[in-house]
């Protein structure tokens, strides 16, 4: 019970980062990353409590990097076309 409490507390803790950091892009992303990285150890103990394959945790880990890897190009994009990561630089009407 107490480890369901400590995971919880670890995904709400990335949620509470991703809301409130709203200047730069990298640390959104930063949070992103935690809150993933809090899911897969909760589905790992999960499977793991119940004997079941690990093939679901190869998966999650594939699409996990593919996101961190798009998050990353994106963020590298924007830095190169604006010159920084804040939020406040971009502008939603422009294409």
């Amino acid at each position: 019970m107490l480890m369901r409490f400590y995971f919880s507390l670890l995904f709400f803790c990335g949620i509470w980062g991703f809301s409130s950091n709203r200047s730069h892009l990298l640390a959104t992303l930063l949070s992103l990353e935690f809150m993933v990285l809090a899911l897969f150890v909760v589905v790992y103990f999960y499977l793991y409590s119940f004997n079941y394959e690990f093939y679901f945790m190869m998966l999650f880990l594939v699409f996990s990097v593919c996101e961190g890897a798009l998050g990353l190009s994106i963020l590298v994009s924007m830095i190169r076309g604006f010159g920084n990561d804040y939020f406040q630089s971009y502008s939603v009407l422009q294409c």
